[in-house]
């Protein structure tokens, strides 16, 4: 058979040569369903090796059961329901993999270890003192800023002044914060 004669071929003519011996026509097969199906099986793990290695147990699958399908079905439904069980095989495998102590972790806290704590008591001790060594129209703008959380057109609108100049005002301020902060540690 030429190669324009496989290209051409229905599916179910590639399975019959391919029932019959014909290695080729598998391989046009399964070109034309690997990247479908390797692209499913991406979407569903995320992982470009997990999803290869499914696809080449799939297309094993498909070469030993060759025998087994039947033309009541498209041979691309056929090929799905194969991908599909494998995934779901391999998803299983994968939760019994899964050792029962990790099974049963809690999960992890929440509120800061101790340390942590210490150390963000420090930061904010340092953020306060550096805020209270700005000026006036610094110290208010960040606050506004950043504890009350208004926007820029908030506080554009509430000290009667450009957006521009709020923005520039925030900018500067933050960097006197952050020199102080660094030269205090």
């Amino acid at each position: 058979m030429e190669i324009a004669d496989y290209i051409v071929a229905t599916d179910a003519e590639l399975v019959t040569l391919s029932a019959k011996g014909d290695h080729q026509a598998f391989e046009y097969l399964f070109a034309r369903y690997k990247e479908s199906i390797l692209r499913l099986f991406e979407h569903r793990l995320g992982s470009r090796d997990s999803a290869d290695d499914l696809l080449q147990e799939t297309f094993i699958k498909v070469y030993i059961h060759l025998s087994d399908y039947s033309p009541r079905y498209t041979f691309g439904q056929w090929v799905y329901t194969i991908a599909r069980n494998t995934l779901i095989d391999h998803v299983r495998r994968r939760v019994d993999d899964v050792s029962i102590d990790e099974g049963f972790r809690s999960p992890a806290s929440s509120t800061p270890t101790p340390e942590e704590s210490v150390i963000i008591g420090q930061t904010r001790a340092h953020f306060e003192a550096s805020l209270e060594a700005l000026s006036d129209d610094y110290r208010r703008i960040v606050e506004m800023r950043f504890l009350d959380e208004y926007s820029y057109e908030e506080i554009a609108e509430k000290l009667g002044c450009p957006i521009n100049t709020v923005k520039t005002r925030i900018r500067r301020a933050k960097a006197a914060v952050c020199k102080m902060i660094l030269e205090q540690e």
